[in-house]
């Protein structure tokens, strides 16, 4: 009974030893795989990124700015509609130009607001198209990238 014991532990320390070597087995090929896959960070690459991190900058401010002007926009809609539905046609509507309200008809009101919308969209149009070229330059920025660095770089923005 006391030789069944010793052949046991003898056993038990032959397994603990294998299991050792498996680990620093499995350690240093997850060494040399993690060494393959670093990639060195040239100049260019940098100013790649750069690049990339001001345009995303830019577009997240082009994106607030175009969303400022498009509530004014609804803002202007909205007061179009309300002058609609006014029933009397001899009222005069005050409309704000600078610090300063004039008061109009309804008609010249109304005919202020559909300018003051259309110079709106104006400037709305080249904002979005700005938005959408540069968003086309960080796509081609995040192929290289990924091309380059594989998983080891994360380009996503965070939502927080």
């Amino acid at each position: 009974m006391y030789m069944l014991c010793l052949n046991f532990c003898a056993l038990s320390k032959n397994d603990i030893f294998r299991q050792k070597q498996t680990q620093k087995a499995k350690m240093v090929a997850a060494m040399k795989k993690t060494a393959a896959e670093v990639v060195n960070v040239t100049f260019e690459d940098q100013q790649k990124i750069n690049k990339l991190a001001r345009n995303t900058s830019r577009i997240t401010e082009l994106k607030e700015e175009i969303g400022v002007k498009k509530k004014q926009l609804q803002n202007l809609g909205d007061a179009c509609k309300d002058i609609m539905l006014a029933d009397d046609d001899c009222l005069t509507i005050p409309y704000q130009i600078g610090d300063v309200f004039i008061s109009h008809s309804q008609e010249e009101t109304q005919e202020m607001l559909e300018e003051a919308k259309k110079n709106l969209q104006e400037e709305i149009d080249p904002l979005e198209a700005r938005v959408e070229s540069i968003q086309g330059a960080l796509a081609d920025l995040k192929v290289q990238f990924y091309a380059k660095f594989r998983n080891n770089i994360n380009l996503e923005a965070d939502d927080s």
